[in-house]
């Protein structure tokens, strides 16, 4: 593979870890900024929200340039944001930090998923988004635990410096590795890229994606109670078991991309539907500690090994204009993240326990099968009715 993927995945990382670090750092920060802890969790939902609305408009706004000069803006926009986190004299301040780091996530991923694949040969497009991905991957194998202990051994503010310090390794890679554009094809056209959204299977791989992950991510926003509520781990424990989902992330991103380029289609569709069988085993399982633990990392596995065959779908039905449609794609994961956690929540306020937001993740992801089943039978036909019919023979 390119050394310019390394470099992406650095990116990745970096931005991996602005994005879930806060979450072990929530306390410390409600603490030093004297604000209460559910004033402080819109650190998180701030940045989301942020991501979905960078991952198109920020996306649309820079489709003309050289992709290679914008990811180098994406990451200076990253490191900006991050030190201004450092020195936020107040909460305000940090999140206008966090919003403006926010901003060039799917932007990143989006432009950086276009210029990945075309790195290298057809039939491993798939396994390089993997690739770059890997840095979100390994941001949660390993990023956050260490920078959530960094945080709490010396303050909330040396995490934020160190992220910076990530992002300027990854800037300097983008500008030394990363190939230009410039004498390629030139990049198209706003209004070229917005022709990608005529194809009704771009629509489609959209909604695919908002219930396909997010099934597997509105369980895992509430799975710190699962494991401890009904699962009976101690608090202490939660941290440790998150490495290992994180494992089973890192693992299921990069089996998901070599089987992506392989058989795209059979590939999602086998994917979804073991997801949903996980979620719902688990479900069924939870107060099981052994199979608690089980069923945490095959829903990493199964969760996190759909997104290169996701992010390869939208783009092959956006050949000619595929970097709106790529960013579009990063913004409906996020949406995906937050409806799931909607539904999830909405099941533990019914007082259906804090094992349903499972169940209630395994409908969602089997709602995303189905739409993918009947997306992929209307690929098939038109495929199908568009083949040329074979001339007759006049041969007597």
């Amino acid at each position: 593979m390119p050394l310019a993927l390394l470099a992406l995945a650095v990116g990745g990382f970096g931005i991996g870890l602005t994005e879930f670090v806060i979450m072990g750092l929530l306390p410390e920060v409600a603490s030093d900024l004297d604000v209460t802890e559910p004033v402080a969790g819109y650190l998180i939902s701030g940045y989301a929200l942020a991501v979905a609305v960078g991952a198109v408009a920020l996306t649309a706004a820079v489709t003309r340039f050289d992709r290679k000069t914008v990811l180098v803006g994406l990451m200076g926009l990253f490191v900006a944001g991050n030190l201004l986190s450092a020195l936020a004299p107040g909460y305000e301040t940090l999140l206008a930090g966090r919003v403006l780091a926010a901003l060039c996530h799917g932007a990143f991923f989006g432009i950086g998923s276009v210029v990945a694949a075309g790195l290298v040969a057809p039939e491993r497009r798939a396994s390089a988004i993997a690739l770059m991905f890997s840095g979100l991957t390994a941001a949660n194998v390993l990023g956050v635990p260490f920078g959530t202990f960094l945080g709490q051994q010396h303050g909330w503010r040396a995490t934020f410096w160190a992220i910076t310090a990530i992002g300027v390794v990854a800037l300097v890679g983008i500008v030394v590795l990363v190939p230009s554009t410039r004498d390629a094809a030139r990049p198209a056209s706003l209004r070229t890229e917005l022709t990608a959204f005529r194809s009704p299977q771009v629509w489609w791989s959209v909604v695919v994606t908002v219930l396909g992950y997010g099934g597997m991510f509105g369980a895992f926003t509430y799975i710190a109670y699962t494991l401890t509520e009904v699962s009976g781990f101690a608090p202490a424990t939660v941290p440790w078991l998150l490495v290992l989902f994180g494992a089973g992330l890192f693992v299921g991103n990069y089996a998901g991309g070599r089987l992506a380029d392989r058989a795209l289609a059979p590939t999602l569709l086998g994917l979804f539907a073991a997801l949903t069988v996980v979620l719902a085993v688990f479900a069924a399982t939870a107060s099981n500690p052994v199979a608690a633990i089980v069923g945490l990392v095959l829903m990493g596995v199964f969760g996190f090994a759909t997104v290169p065959g996701l992010q390869m779908r939208i783009m092959g039905h956006a050949t000619q204009a595929p970097t709106l449609a790529s960013g579009a794609n990063i913004a409906a994961f996020n949406v995906g993240n937050a409806f799931g956690a909607w539904v999830g929540g909405l099941t533990i306020t019914l007082g259906l326990g804090y094992a349903a937001p499972l169940g209630a993740g395994a409908l969602v992801t089997l709602a995303g099968l189905a739409a993918l089943a009947v997306a992929t039978l209307l690929e098939r036909r038109a495929i199908h009715h568009d083949a040329p019919t074979p001339a007759l023979s006049t041969a007597s």
